[in-house]
């Protein structure tokens, strides 16, 4: 299956929330060396404690490096942050795979899976032990009953569990439950079950989250109903006062994927980003989209309130899972088994769009789009022998205080061995910035007249002064251009490429622009030579093209020059956008050339429905007078 393109909401009407670029970090893409290795399996959680990181899943063998011996000790482990050598002091015994891991109150880690005991003694699926030396902690009381512990979530001294349950420390619940995480007593007032498994399964919550403030829950899972509430596969929790099941639901889970056999759930997992004001929801399945959201990954708005909620922006992976998401520092990190982000238009194969990314990437918040940031789940000549380069899952990817870290049932990544886990160092990465089109209202319009010419034209946002003509002998072949902060981005006639046209860019500052180079080789698919004109403004590039009468964008990830594969139509009224020949945003407004020669302004709100009322269009300088507004070569500067 496959990471995708965008196919956001089906028109801005449907987008209460229009997320804008914020400034973001990633972590760097060289995995750090001195992490130890797992064998068989799978690592499926991390936890930390001081300076101990702990590792549970299902593997069976661990050892330091590349080339020591291999250590029986299953299911569990611990290593030295800084140094990477693994515990010797720390070492329980479970007979059964490790899930979750959370580092509890009082320097306490608990322990969540399928397992029944630990060091000889009956835990059954939840366990708290010390850090230190792996004993259990025996007044610790937290229990679960047949099935296992899938997923924890602590907040302040709540700890939050999901799984495969109906009982927890004798008392009955159905998939979550709420224990004090000091002392692990139920919390006799959270009173939730998740209920009825689909496709005549049994039902148990797969994975939850809780925001940072602690209000609200968010739980996915093989379940179709929570407190016998319709809530196929997903449901939000108000966890204020008593808690209690929201509005708010979806019925996008509730079509099959391609074998409801194998992919009886597709959710498989979800984190909330920001201050907890959305959240994301990566899945697996197979075909079955659009009318389902299988394998994508997926932004809601944790605000919205009631039946059908529609994904804020959908990307389509076609047909690859995602099994993890983490969100950190305003990027959104994901893992699984995809070869390709943006490609919402092919089905185990490269679409117009696709973007290379096998296995784990990170894409921006506001739309879903990759930013340039691509390690890969491959381990080239580094695998030892015996290692296996590639695998189904990346069960984990967990944020800790120095970094990224995944656990994967494979022993690859970043073209080094990195045996069933690792981490990506905060050290190394590198902020992103957002890019937009100049936020004045006074300067230069800059309008093609000849090949490598420019008429440089004064404008304060209402009126046009006395143009000058400027040499750009860097600029020929030129189509329709748009500003973004130092540079512009133009449609080139390039001959030989694939469409005769690309999308490159230069340098500018007011004075020549710079030699052009091209903006992606992911975008040469696309033949910009048809666009009329074309301005970018928060993500997305917005256009018109030859012979349509629509205003339209896609997706721009300027981070990487990365074309969006889905095009949207924008809700719009009174405007012939037929008859538009070159665009620019300027203080709000669409200034715009028309083809009778005239220069225009028109209102300009993407979150509105309409998002532009021609009723409220100027022309700001009639045809005539010299210029000419009637080429897609036309674009705003404050230099």
């Amino acid at each position: 299956m496959t990471i995708a393109a965008v196919l956001a909401v089906p028109n801005a009407a449907d987008a209460a929330v229009l997320p804008v670029p914020e400034t973001g970090t990633v972590v760097s893409a060289n995995p750090a060396d001195q992490t130890p290795h797992a064998r068989d399996g799978e690592t499926r959680a991390f936890a930390q404690v001081g300076n101990t990181v702990f590792v549970g899943g299902s593997f069976t063998q661990i050892r330091q490096t590349a080339t020591t011996a291999w250590i029986t000790q299953r299911y569990l482990f611990a290593y030295d942050r800084t140094s990477g050598t693994i515990s010797t002091s720390f070492l329980p015994v479970l007979d059964g795979a490790v899930n979750s891991l959370i580092a509890g109150p009082g320097g306490t880690l608990i322990v969540g899976g399928a397992f029944k005991n630990v060091n000889g003694v009956a835990r059954r699926n939840l366990v708290a032990l010390d850090p230190a030396t792996g004993m259990i902690i025996e007044s610790w009381v937290g229990r679960s009953d047949g099935g296992m512990i899938r997923d924890m979530v602590l907040h302040g001294n709540d700890l939050y569990l999901a799984g495969a349950f109906n009982w927890i420390n004798g008392t009955a619940h159905s998939g979550l439950a709420r224990l004090n995480a000091s002392t692990g007593a139920i919390d006799p007032t959270f009173n939730i079950n998740a209920t009825v498994g689909r496709h005549d399964t049994g039902s148990y919550a797969w994975a939850i989250d809780v925001t940072p403030d602690g209000s609200t829950m968010v739980a996915g899972g093989n379940f179709m109903f929570v407190n016998g509430l319709s809530r196929n596969q997903m449901a939000l929790i108000d966890l204020t006062g008593t808690p209690s099941v929201l509005d708010w639901s979806t019925e996008k889970f509730v079509p099959p994927c391609v074998a409801p056999a194998t992919f009886v759930h597709y959710v498989q997992d979800v984190r909330f980003g920001g201050n907890g004001d959305w959240f994301v929801v990566g899945t697996n399945g197979g075909s079955g989209w659009p009318a389902a959201y299988c394998d994508a990954l997926v932004r809601f708005e944790t605000a919205d309130r009631g039946p059908n909620q529609l994904g804020t922006w959908v990307a389509w992976t076609g047909n690859d899972t995602i099994t993890s998401v983490e969100v950190a520092d305003n990027i959104i990190y994901l893992g699984g088994h995809f070869r390709w982000l943006n490609n919402p238009n092919a089905h185990d194969a490269a679409g117009p769009g696709a973007v290379d990314r096998l296995g784990i990437a990170a894409v921006t918040p506001a739309t879903g789009m990759p930013v340039n940031w691509n390690p890969g789940r491959r381990g080239g000549s580094a695998l030892p022998s015996g290692a296996s380069n590639w695998g189904s899952q990346v069960p984990v990817l967990w944020r800790g205080t120095d970094g990224l870290y995944f656990g994967h049932n494979s022993d690859g990544m970043g073209n080094e061995y990195h045996g069933r886990l690792g981490m990506f160092p905060i050290a190394g990465g590198r902020t992103i910035t957002p890019r937009n089109p100049p936020t004045g209202t006074t300067g230069y319009l800059y309008l093609g007249t000849g090949e490598g010419e420019l008429a440089k034209v004064p404008f304060d946002g209402t009126s046009i002064g006395t143009p000058s003509t400027v040499s750009q002998p860097n600029y020929t072949g030129a189509g329709a251009t748009w500003r973004v902060s130092d540079r512009i981005y133009w449609s080139r006639t390039v001959s030989g490429t694939p469409t005769g046209s690309r999308i490159d860019i230069s340098m500018f500052n007011g004075a020549a622009i710079g030699v052009p180079w091209e903006s992606s080789g992911y975008n040469d698919w696309y033949n910009p030579a048809n666009l009329t004109g074309a301005f970018f403004l928060d993500g997305r590039l917005y256009y018109t093209r030859t012979g349509a009468n629509q205003l339209y964008y896609r997706y721009f990830e300027v981070d990487g020059n990365y074309l969006g594969a889905t095009e949207f139509t924008l809700p719009t009224t009174g405007v012939t956008w037929s008859a538009v020949r070159g665009m620019a945003w300027v203080g709000g407004n669409i200034v715009y050339g028309h083809t009778d020669g005239s220069l225009r302004s028109v209102p300009f709100d993407p979150t509105a429905a309409p998002a532009v009322s021609g009723a409220a269009s100027t022309v700001i300088a009639p045809a005539g007078g010299g210029l000419t507004w009637s080429t897609p070569r036309m674009f705003f500067s404050v230099q």
